[in-house]
């Protein structure tokens, strides 16, 4: 889990809707904290979304919170998920989530008891604007196609295109560069990609727009070269997923 102050610098927004941007969240998150009134565990990699949306998590059974689950079958819990960027931008807290409902006991999977959250309450932080998600958008959304990929898409533009991220600053506006000093990539989704740059007085994050939407990850390569102008250079770009 990560700390920090969510930036709230100006952003294009997208045109994915807060049940879209909060089940991407969900989808790509690999830890969360889960809240009840007598119990807190931090979980990585022990939960799961199913394709309907329902919020799954796997408790060592040996644990103070899964032995109560297994006493009453159900208790009131409050589960809190924070986005970071991938690479190391400032201010790294893209979005927070906080989802509360009732923790209820599915199964005893060998050393796990497995639970799901019956959601009643979803309320997203993120660039593009506060928002309280109903429960049913959520279930019906679907998440961005990116979103299992995108640490890892970001991580090796950073690391290994340097000059592809210069041809990426070099399209933001000339007033929003101006005074730029370290520029990160720091969202990736089916929509463009998002720049953080540094300023004297903090940073400015600027959307770049694709043409059209990416329907997958092998889109990416492609994606970026349009916005630049030329053709797909990379093979990790263009084919990026397992």
């Amino acid at each position: 889990m990560g700390g920090g102050a969510l930036s709230k610098a100006p952003l294009a927004a997208t045109t994915a809707t807060p049940a879209e941007r909060l089940r991407t969240l969900l989808a790509a998150a690999d830890s969360l904290r889960l809240r009840t009134t007598r119990h807190r565990a931090d979980l990585i990699g022990r939960h799961s979304l199913d394709a309907d949306g329902l919020l799954r998590v796997a408790l060592p059974a040996h644990a103070e919170l899964a032995r109560h689950l297994l006493d009453t079958g159900e208790v009131p819990a409050l589960v809190e998920i924070t986005d970071l960027a991938p690479v190391p931008a400032r201010h790294r807290v893209r979005a927070r989530a906080t989802l509360t409902g009732w923790l209820t006991l599915d199964d005893l999977d060998g050393g796990d008891v497995t639970a799901f959250l019956a959601l009643a309450t979803a309320d997203l932080v993120d660039a593009d604007g506060d928002a309280t998600v109903d429960p049913d958008d959520l279930a019906a959304a679907d998440p961005d196609p990116l979103a299992p990929y995108e640490a890892d898409l970001l991580r090796h533009l950073y690391a290994a295109h340097p000059e592809t991220l210069g041809g990426l600053t070099r399209l933001v506006p000339p007033d929003r560069r101006a005074g730029a000093g370290r520029v990160h990539p720091l969202r990736l989704d089916r929509h463009g990609i998002v720049l953080r740059l540094e300023v004297p007085e903090g940073h400015r994050d600027v959307r770049l727009a694709f043409a059209e939407p990416l329907t997958g990850p092998d889109d990416v390569g492609a994606g970026l070269a349009r916005l630049l102008g030329g053709e797909p250079g990379c093979p990790t770009c263009v084919h990026s997923h397992p």
